[in-house]
């Protein structure tokens, strides 16, 4: 098979410039059957690159093969475990059997600061002698200081690595609490770990009796008003308006002469709209509106005429401005077309 077409096939193939490169020295390497301007004539590659990349694999191996950008760090050799270390998953696992690996290696790590992998941990776990009797610390929930102490001891073992899960277990305290009190101290600090009362955090703001007095006046002068008028009436702005409602109710109870709801005398009977149409023509209406389209810096007008009977339009235009050439040139039309109405509406504008 000729060499040149079989190295052809195998680009598609390799995934790495490492692999090219040792595919090009192959056959010097393995065989010397050929030379390295031979090699360099079959992989379509200059002969100098051949030879510095067999010199270079005969001096490092597969390390001189890589690209020059690539440095290459021996990973050394970890050192002997410290016995501090070694004493403290001792006394870890005495302590309490359920961390897992990885946990344990951050709480080594965060007491020590030395860097134990999960690998590691496993390993000296199961070195470490099974204890015979559980060292648990017993804590009691019936005095404050003790109270507190246990929550403050939660917080410290979750700052040395520890797991909420393990935590929970651990001090008998459910998930939730630990949850909370971690919480708490993250929110106020030493102080969020101490009782507190139940109920409400301020006492309820009380209202003295000459405000209640005040307000009663203002009742009583306003009979209509509602909370806000006289809460702004009052102009006191470190009571609310709920405030002020609950004044106004209080008041409704107690003081006969302050009607429980507004005084509706005699209804007038409703009267005619002044401009209501009879006939098609009787009124017509100019309405001239502002609108948002601006050309040139200037937003233009719409000029409409209305019919009052049916609100039909009977014209209208767009102009720049709102002058009585602008609504001239809508009611001209509106004229030719429907005649001339016994009275036109129109507003205050220029129309």
């Amino acid at each position: 098979m000729d060499s040149t077409a079989e190295f052809a096939q195998l680009p598609l193939r390799l995934g790495d410039q490492l692999q090219w490169r040792y595919e090009v020295i192959r056959p010097l390497v393995l065989f010397a059957d050929r030379s390295a301007t031979q090699r360099a004539h079959e992989t379509a590659t200059h002969p100098e690159t051949v030879r510095t990349l067999h010199r270079r694999f005969r001096q490092q191996g597969m390390l001189g093969l890589l690209p020059g950008d690539v440095e290459v760090r021996r990973r050394a050799r970890p050192g002997p475990i410290p016995d501090d270390v070694r004493e403290e998953i001792d006394r870890l696992k005495a302590l309490y059997g359920g961390f897992h690996y990885r946990e344990l290696a951050r709480i080594i790590f965060c007491q020590g600061a030395y860097p134990l992998d999960a690998k590691t941990a496993t390993s000296l776990w199961q070195q470490s002698p099974v204890p015979t009797q559980p060292q648990l610390e017993l804590w009691t929930y019936h005095s404050p200081p003790e109270r507190y102490q246990a929550r403050l001891h939660v917080v410290k073992l979750s700052y040395q690595g520890w797991d909420k899960l393990s935590i929970s277990r651990f001090l008998h305290v459910s998930r939730p609490t630990v949850d909370a009190w971690i919480a708490r101290f993250e929110a106020e600090h030493c102080a969020g770990l101490m009782d507190k009362k139940r109920g409400p955090k301020e006492p309820p703001r009380k209202v003295w009796r000459p405000r209640m007095v005040q307000g009663y006046h203002l009742q009583k002068a306003h009979p209509d008003a509602g909370e806000l008028r006289i809460w702004s009436l009052l102009a006191q702005p470190d009571i609310s308006a709920r405030t002020v409602g609950g004044i106004l109710a209080l008041h409704k109870l107690v003081y006969d002469e302050i009607p429980h709801g507004p005084q509706r005398g005699r209804q007038p009977p409703p009267q005619p709209h002044p401009y209501q149409a009879q006939s098609r023509h009787a009124y017509w209406c100019s309405d001239g509106r502002q609108m948002d389209l601006a050309r040139d810096g200037v937003k233009w007008w719409s000029l409409l005429i209305l019919q009052g009977y049916s609100r039909t339009i009977l014209a209208g235009a767009m102009a720049p401005t709102e002058a009585p050439w602008a609504a001239l040139m809508v009611l001209y039309p509106a004229c030719v077309r429907s005649g001339a109405p016994t009275d036109l509406v129109s507003d205050r504008g220029g129309a």
